[in-house]
């Protein structure tokens, strides 16, 4: 019988027919775009041309194939799974197969072991990517092949997501690269985000098969694989239908069903009606065409005044804006109005384009009319000012403001939303407030609507009039655009018309730009006069939807595209002094060539690879400088003080033992994270004890990738991905002996930080690298003892067992260790004490100089040149100092308290320097933030915070491998003009209140009337938790309402790169708070605090900020801990309350465990939640008794019950579930997650809550034998853990040797993780969450779903760090790791949870048709039917 195979994709179908012996005897390849439902139909109807009368086994896969699944009523194959049938049937030798698809890109592992991977929440890298940057370079995915093959010199591009790529290429393209250079640079890019972020840890090798559409029919991309691999051509296999292979593996596959062919059409022609929606619609932009018609007249009126070119005389003012994507020029007379304009895109070529445009100019001139002055702006600027003379440059953001300011005297709000940048002031007086910018991420801009309508094969102009009539607009999020396409995709999926996605983008843009760059609180904060311009609001339903989202009507010149240009004009215009200009004649613009060449610049570390354009008069213009020096522009004047450098220096150029006389040989420090803080520590003691101290190399690109194979995340920052090149790079110099400590806490600071942790990536990231990189294991002895580095006495004793244990034979006494220890901590203060004078008197120097400095605040790491791109340099090159935040830090005291718990010392360092800045007129403060650190969520605001308070402005450059300092330039050069202005007006700031006002406190009083909000975070435990509180006195609601509104409300008052529990947790109070359901004079809010490491002790600080921004500052809040922090006079935790909270959360244990074993087996429908809420009725009743013989005769009852309750006897996988705490419990955090399993066919096994608290009481024992912890500490933990225990007794004993199991003891589960990470890993989870997925392993349960917030920092070491290991040790570990996060994409999410389970289906040997039962009542099954389609 024939086998029929269809491939639904992100952005193609594919079909294949396959005969009795698998051969292929009828294939399509189709692109879709976006309508699924049509291309499907049309390619079902061509299979019954040509099999009509004929029965097929026939199955469906791909990211859209859930839903085709349901329409046609067949059975669905996860495509991986698919792929790896179609490679073992047809192409055996494979060891590992590389797969790339529209916006999925997949490896499989063959041998040692099947292993999958599929890619994230990202879908950088992939076939969507590509056909971005084609389109970006004005050219197809062929023409990008074919450009390809002439290339000389690869760029380091990002490719994480299409966004960043352009951050990159643009500037490129703007600066002349050669395109044919930047095409191999993309493909490059996809490499390197395919190894990277699939990969994790598991290095290719062997014959490795190109599969999917992008790798068959780009042979310059499988080329960059094959140099990047190292590939010999034996070991390459392109098979012959590489596009089709996954639809072939779907017809192969057993799941497949036979079908007639002619009833497979007939159904394919029915395919439409109304489904069930996942993607929440949006209110139209019209209500009906009397609203657009008004809407249109209202903005007819903005108009730019005009004259005629061709009648005029005299002077003209020319200025050009050569934007990312676009050119814009403008002429002027001298009553500023418009002779001509000119607004085009570049086709990536400003130069070509402004050259076009002059000699256009010159053609129009009348006699008599010449150009006085020109003046330009933009990207280019600098390019276009050095090629054609012209006679002024003036930074974009200035050029805006005076535009904004001719057409709208006093404006307050002016918006700029261009091709790849959004740029906000705020003006008050006159005076520019604020200026924002979007940081590392052009999500929402121009360029992406644009891309988006290509994709659909329309003009930006075509789709943006679509929105305009759209009905039933859809709700993309305003996250990220890759997210946003996903969320696309899956609306598509849903029916959703091209005109509810042009109007849904519209509101994304906006949204984007208001929520997330200009973080918009109140709209009454924009002020009246709001003008928006920039080619992004001359599309009207970006205006519509701008004006609707603000509720205010705003101003948009009819000319909104050309105001950059216009503004540059003005000041050509303004600055006339009268003399001849001296932009290029029409003689020089004919035969203007320009030769580009590349050369490494060498005068500095950074070694920047340069773009040298030639002009015909000799005049050279270098790019892709991150100094001044490689252009040739470093003035002969006094050199300004750069600490960066000097740090760099003092810290790094130490004298060494040589090998040959140091008596105990070797040993290699990596030159990442915290070894930027204490390197001088480390070099002296080892020194002192006879080693011959080894640095890894200075950092450069070609050092990250030697690290590339072995990230296991593809979302932690940057300077943690270059530790695993740092390593790479020390074992390839043959160093057998590494040292690389984890140290959770640093020395303290400020005696007033409420704790001195190191952030968990520094802290414990060697973790990461002893399970990531192989050779650690085999051949290099790798030490990364857990030290407590703030305490000399126990630092002696841990360095002593440490080197008693690993490095016994060279017999290191304790007397040693003692005095090279007293010489390295000599060693370490003498080097701050260095840095601090050094700042003392660089601020001195700049007192009695009248001079200027900008104190670059980052972390210790940020001096990297590598890591901050050369910023120093560029800062230096603008004529200020630099100087760092440890050098200044000391001199001013914070003013307490602070809004955030003051718990990480490197930030205790930032708070400080703010200050400094504050008082000092000499000083301004740039924050350097790495892309995914999640502390910055919190430092960030309250740096800014501090600065306002102080009336100082406040910059922050966000950089990650992307080296491009495009937009870091602009925001630097628009702070520099915005400080020049102040300075010509002689602006006085005023200072407003220094420190934090707390909110009222929670008195005796207010415990008899009010009414206390607590946030939901585990439904079964918390709705016991809430009886617990109100029997003992406090009369607290959990909140239950999780909707998306709780979202929005989240995200609009918490910082972006927060996690996703403190934008629930926060939403859900604001949201509560708003609702009109409590009065607010008698309502306080509690939640918990840990006081860990993790940003959760901080989501107290994020709450106290949405207070005070949402109105509710008088609104006690309580933070429920038992560390001291936050106290309130009327909230004590009394004896009676802990025993009623420990046992709610105990009957929650015993009450999940039960129903998740019983309820995917119950014979009746419904029965086993019937069971639960008898049980949660009676229990929630009795948390009034305090009584031990009730709880435990309760306990046994419960389990007794589920016992007998009437089960079915079939078998089914089970799936466990780990991760972050609220993710795992949150049903909306976790998108319902245990109802999908259950829906698939599973058994849900989840570890109970009380492992937690566990897990935190051990933490003096953790302490006490690697770190240290006082007596009464260790002793109040321990007696805690006997405490619960006594109280879990009735419940382990109830539950042992039953089908039930009975959670694991916390010191065996400490004791049997140690081989894998150690205890010392104590922030978030920490070891506990490696720990649980062991449990689970050893329980039988090797698939697991680990899931976190995005960028979760613990959860990079103990979470996707270990999950390697795990299946090194345990080759029938089947784990997943799936991030959370408002903007994720379910359908992904659900695509890569089906993928573990193919899995699991398959090596329990279960069909799956057998454990699916699916009943049509049943809620969540409707609830996946809508997201599937």
């Amino acid at each position: 019988m024939r086998r029929v195979g269809l491939d639904i994709g992100s952005t193609t179908v594919k079909a294949a027919v396959l005969g009795e012996n698998g051969e292929l005897l009828h294939s399509r390849y189709q692109r879709h775009f976006s309508d699924i439902r049509k291309t499907v139909a049309d390619i079902i109807s061509e299979l019954g041309e040509e099999f009509s009368g004929e029965n097929a086994l026939i199955a469906v896969t791909g990211s859209g194939g859930i839903s085709v699944s349901k329409w046609l009523g067949i059975p669905f194959v996860q495509e991986v799974a698919a792929g790896t049938d179609a490679i073992k049937a047809l192409i055996p030798q494979t060891d590992v197969a590389i797969e790339l698809g529209g916006e999925d890109a997949k490896i499989t592992y063959l041998t040692g072991g099947l292993e999958q991977r599929m890619n994230g929440t990202c879908a950088g890298g992939t076939g969507a990517f590509i056909d971005q940057m084609a389109a970006l370079l004005n050219t197809d995915i062929g023409g990008l092949n074919e450009l390809s093959k002439k290339h000389t010199t690869i760029y380091p591009i990002a490719s994480r997501c299409g966004v960043f790529a352009k951050s990159d290429i643009q500037p490129l393209l703007n600066e002349g690269a050669k395109r044919s250079d930047i095409a191999a640079s993309v493909f490059q890019s996809v490499v390197n985000q395919t190894i990277s972020g699939l990969a994790c840890g598991k290095p290719i090798r062997g014959n490795v098969a190109f599969l999917g559409g992008p790798l068959h029919y780009l042979s310059e991309l499988r080329q960059r694989f094959i140099e990047t691999l190292n590939l010999k051509p034996e070991n390459i296999i392109i098979p012959e239908n590489a596009n089709l292979f996954v639809a072939m593996g779907c017809a192969l596959s057993d799941e497949a069903e036979e079908m007639s062919i002619d009833a497979l059409v007939k159904k394919a022609g029915n395919l439409g009606g109304n489904q069930l929606r996942e993607v929440e619609r949006l209110a139209p932009l019209f209500e009906d065409e009397e609203e657009l018609k008004a809407f249109r007249e209202r903005h007819a009126k903005s108009v730019i005044p005009t004259a005629e070119l061709s009648e005029h005389k005299g002077a003209c003012y020319l200025g050009i804006d050569a934007g990312s994507t676009t050119t814009k020029a403008v002429l002027l007379n001298k009553n500023a109005e418009i002779l001509y304009s000119h607004y085009d895109n570049n086709h990536g070529d400003p130069l070509k384009s402004v050259i076009g445009i002059l000699k256009e100019i010159y053609g129009l001139l009348p006699e008599g009319a010449y150009i006085a002055k020109a003046c330009t702006t933009g990207y280019g600027e600098h390019l276009i000012k050095a090629a054609l003379s012209a006679d002024f440059g003036e930074i974009e953001t200035m050029a805006h403001y005076k535009a904004a300011d001719k057409i709208l005297p006093g404006a307050e709000f002016i918006l700029d939303i261009g091709g790849q940048d959004m740029k906000c002031m705020r003006v008050k007086n006159g005076e520019i407030e604020s200026i924002l910018l979007n940081e590392a991420c052009s999500s929402g801009c121009g360029s992406f609507i644009e891309n988006f309508a290509n994709a659909l094969g329309m003009t930006s102009a075509e789709f943006a009039v679509l929105g305009l009539s759209a009905e039933h607009p859809v709700d993309l999020g305003s996250r990220c655009t890759v997210f946003m396409n996903s969320r696309v995709k899956q609306a598509q999926k849903e029916g959703a018309t091209v005109a509810d996605i042009s109007a849904g983008l519209s509101y994304s843009v906006c949204k984007n730009a208001l929520f997330k760059v200009i973080k918009l609180r109140d709209t009454a904060s924009m002020g009246e006069k709001i003008i928006v311009q920039g080619g992004t609001f001359m599309n009207d339903s970006v205006l519509r939807a701008f004006e609707k989202i603000v509720g205010k009507d705003v101003v948009r010149p009819d000319k909104a595209g050309l105001m950059g240009a216009y503004g540059s004009a003005l000041v050509a215009l303004e600055r006339d002094d009268g003399k001849k200009s001296a932009i290029a004649s029409p003689e020089e613009l004919d035969g203007f060539k320009a030769e580009k060449t590349t050369a490494r610049c060498g005068k500095c570390s950074n070694n920047c690879l340069l773009t040298i354009t030639k002009f015909p008069d000799g005049k050279r213009y270098i790019s892709n400088n991150r100094c001044e020096r490689g252009a040739g522009n470093v003035s002969t004047g006094e050199k300004l003080p750069n600490l960066y450098d000097y740090k760099y220096h003092l810290l790094f150029d130490r004298e060494c033992l040589s090998e040959e006389s140091a008596p105990r040989g070797v040993i290699g420090l990596p030159r990442v994270l915290g070894m930027y803080e204490n390197y001088p520590f480390w070099h002296r003691l080892f020194t002192e004890l006879g080693f011959s101290v080894k640095l890894s190399p200075k950092t450069t690109r070609a050092i990250y990738d030697k690290g590339i194979e072995t990230m296991p995340s593809e979302s932690v920052c940057y300077p943690a991905k270059l530790a695993h090149g740092h390593i790479q790079a020390l074992i390839d110099e043959g160093i057998k002996l590494i040292f690389y400590p984890s140290m959770p806490y640093e020395m303290s600071d400020d005696i007033g930080a409420d704790n001195h942790y190191n952030c968990p990536v520094v802290a414990t990231y060697s973790e990461v690298i002893k399970n990531s990189v192989p050779e650690l294991r085999e051949s290099v002895k790798f030490l990364n003892p857990f030290l407590p580095i703030f305490n000399e006495k126990r630092m002696g004793e841990r360095l002593f067992e440490e080197f008693s244990v690993n490095l016994a034979e060279m017999n290191i006494t304790k007397k040693e260790i003692t005095e090279a220890l007293e010489k390295a901590y000599a060693e370490d203060a003498a080097f701050k004490e260095a840095m601090r004078k050094k700042g003392e008197e660089t601020l001195n120097f700049l007192k009695e100089n009248h001079k200027r400095g900008i104190v670059l605040a980052g972390r210790p790491y940020h001096i990297d040149p590598e890591i901050n791109h050369g910023l120093p340099e560029m800062i230096s090159g603008y004529g200020f100092a630099v100087l760092t935040e440890d050098s200044v830090a000391h001199i001013a005291q914070v003013v307490r308290p602070i809004r955030v718990v003051d718990q990480w010392t490197y930030h205790t360092r930032l708070y400080a320097a703010a200050h400094v800045v504050g008082e000092n007129d000499c000083l301004e403060l740039v924050q350097l933030n790495s892309f995914g650190c999640g502390l910055d969520a919190i430092t960030t605001d309250e740096v800014q915070e501090i600065l306002r308070s102080f009336g100082k402005l406040y910059t922050c450059l966000k950089i990650d491998e992307v080296n491009n300092l495009g937009a870091a330039r602009i925001r630097l050069r628009s702070l520099i003009s915005v400080i020049d202005e102040r300075a010509r007006r002689r602006f006085k700031p005023v200072r407003g209140h220094i420190g934090y006002i707390r909110q009222p406190e929670f008195t005796k009083e207010m415990r008899k009337k009010h009414k206390i909000l607590c946030p939901q975070m585990a439904p079964i435990h918390f709705d016991l938790l809430e009886m617990a509180f109100r029997y003992s006195g406090y009369d607290v609601d959990i909140l239950r309402d999780c909707s998306k509104a709780v979202v929005d409300e989240g995200l609009k008052y918490v910082n972006n790169d927060a996690c996703y529990p403190s934008i629930l947790i926060v939403g859900q109070l604001i949201h509560a708070l708003n609702s009109g359901k409590y009065d607010l004079n008698n309502t306080s809010v509690m939640i918990t605090q840990t006081g860990g490491a993790c940003r959760a002790t901080n989501y107290v600080g994020m709450l106290k900020k949405a207070l005070k921004e949402a109105g509710f500052e008088n609104v006690p809040l309580i933070s429920l801990n038992v560390v001291g922090l936050e106290k309130q006079s009327g909230f004590k935790i009394s004896a009676g309350m802990l025993v009623r909270a420990f046992m709610s959360i105990i009957y929650g244990d015993v009450l999940s465990r039960c129903l998740y074993k019983v309820r995917p087996y119950e014979v009746e429908k419904g029965s086993a939640n019937a069971l639960y809420q008898k049980w949660r009725l009676i229990l929630r009743e009795d948390m009034k008794s305090l009584s031990m013989k009730k709880f435990n005769s309760n306990i046994r009852a419960i389990v007794e019950d589920f016992d007998k309750f009437p089960v079915r006897d079939v078998k089914k996988p089970r799936i466990g579930l780990v991760g972050e705490i609220l993710v795992k419990f949150h049903p909306v955090a976790n998108n319902d997650i245990i109802g999908l399993l259950e829906n698939e066919g599973c058994e849900v096994v989840v570890p109970d809550l009380m492992g937690f608290f566990y897990y935190i009481c051990s933490h003096g024992v953790t302490k006490s034998e690697l770190l240290y912890c006082s007596k009464t500490k260790k002793f109040a933990e321990n007696a805690a853990i006997k405490a619960m225990k006594f109280m879990e007794k009735a419940y382990r004993a109830a539950v042992k040797g039953t089908k039930f199991g009975c959670p694991g003891d916390i010191f065996e589960m400490r004791e049997s993780v140690k081989p894998i990470v150690s205890p010392g890993n104590i922030a978030g989870e920490g070891w506990f969450l490696s720990a649980e997925m062991l449990e689970l392993i050893h329980e039988g349960v090797p698939n697991i779903v680990c899931m976190q917030p995005f960028a979760c920092l613990p959860n990079h070491v103990t979470g996707k760090g270990v999950i390697g290991e795990l299946r090194r040790r345990y080759p029938e570990s089947n784990i997943v790791a799936v991030d959370f996060d408002p903007g994720a994409s379910e359908v992904n999410q659900v695509n890569r949870i089906k993928l573990m389970l193919t899995r699991a289906f398959a090596e329990a040997g279960i069909s799956r048709k057998s454990a699916v039962n699916i009943e049509a009542d049943d809620k969540y099954s409707e609830l996946i039917g809508a997201m599937d389609k």
